[in-house]
């Protein structure tokens, strides 16, 4: 089973260049850990949204990417002040028929 992240930024107005030159590196960087299936980043088409979505074996993966020196420098240390707003969505599959 997979373990999904969607982070969704809303950049503080004129950022939203250097926020995707700042994360630029961390595709690369993530995707070379352990149990990173997908790292990608988007961008809205009408707005200064920007998206990641990330894929990993397992939740624990994720958390072992939280710790990186990597994510700890660039994204809560650069990234983070330049943004208005940032949701992060953990995420399971749905298997259609174990739902409550």
């Amino acid at each position: 089973m997979s373990f999904v992240v969607v982070a969704r930024y809303v950049v503080q107005p004129g950022e939203r260049d250097r926020v995707l030159e700042l994360l630029a590196p961390m595709v690369s960087a993530s995707l070379a850990e352990p149990g990173c299936r997908r790292y990608g980043v988007h961008t809205g088409v009408e707005d200064d949204v920007v998206v990641l979505v990330e894929e990993y074996d397992g939740e624990s993966d994720f958390a072992r990417h939280c710790e990186t020196e990597h994510f700890q420098r660039i994204v809560l240390g650069q990234v983070v002040p330049l943004l208005a707003d940032r949701q992060v969505t953990r995420c399971t599959p749905f298997q259609p028929g174990t739902e409550a």
